[in-house]
């Protein structure tokens, strides 16, 4: 059965990472993961300020620990959840199981689009707790250019993940569309309840407006012809 639109090339067969690289989904995984890495990079090399008149450290997100916590939380996860769906893709060629397919599609779809919500509010979050921050917590704008990175690669994941969903929804339609992924597809040439058709013998005969016909057993050479009785005139 052909791997279609819930893979490339056919199910069980050898992985392609030339093929892999090409497909679309795969290389907003990538994107999505590289961008995952600048956000809680960002916040914990450079989210956390230290204050000469404190000794703890306090969020650069107008010190509030949550906004920090939740784009580090955010972050980390996506970097996981990236990782997931590669080895998915690499795995998805040897899955030969249509159910099983369908289902990694399925998860693809919702997995993603929840991914877009969540990066959706930290993008939403951190800029608000960013625009309301005081100068005077971070006089020396220690960090800024970290602190905006990670908002605007928040704002960009969000087109990456949703991107990702788009392109998983439309491998799912059209797979759904095949009649080589549904369950109840068989081959007609080995559907074993098609009665046999009839034969039909062909006309050897000099009538060609019949098509076929009826066998009929020739006369014996052997069998004696009838013969009638004969008056003699005397």
């Amino acid at each position: 059965m052909e791997g279609g639109a819930y893979g490339a090339g056919k199910a069980g067969g050898a992985f392609d990472p030339y093929t892999l690289v090409r497909q679309p989904h795969t290389i907003l995984r990538v994107v999505s993961w590289v961008f995952s890495i600048v956000v809680f990079g960002s916040i914990v090399n450079e989210g956390y300020l230290n204050s000469p008149s404190e000794s703890e450290e306090f969020c650069i997100y107008n010190r509030n620990p949550n906004a920090c916590g939740y784009g580090v939380t955010v972050g980390v996860l996506a970097f996981l959840t990236c990782l997931l769906y590669l080895a998915l893709d690499v795995y998805f060629p040897q899955i030969s199981s249509v159910k099983d397919r369908k289902k990694a599609v399925l998860s693809d779809i919702g997995v993603s689009a929840f991914w877009a919500f969540l990066w959706f509010v930290a993008f939403c979050f951190l800029a608000n707790q960013w625009q309301v921050s005081e100068p005077k917590d971070n006089p020396l704008n220690e960090g800024t250019d970290a602190a905006r990175a990670a908002i605007a690669f928040s704002f960009f994941s969000i087109f990456t993940w949703a991107g990702q969903a788009v392109l998983a929804f439309q491998r799912y339609q059209i797979g759904a569309d095949s009649a080589l992924f549904s369950q109840d597809y068989m081959d007609p040439s080995q559907d074993s309840s098609m009665p046999y058709a009839p034969y039909v013998e062909p006309n050897t005969g000099p009538e060609p407006t019949s098509m076929g016909g009826t066998y009929q057993q020739p006369a014996s050479a052997f069998e004696p012809e009838p013969q009638g009785y004969q008056s003699q005139g005397y």
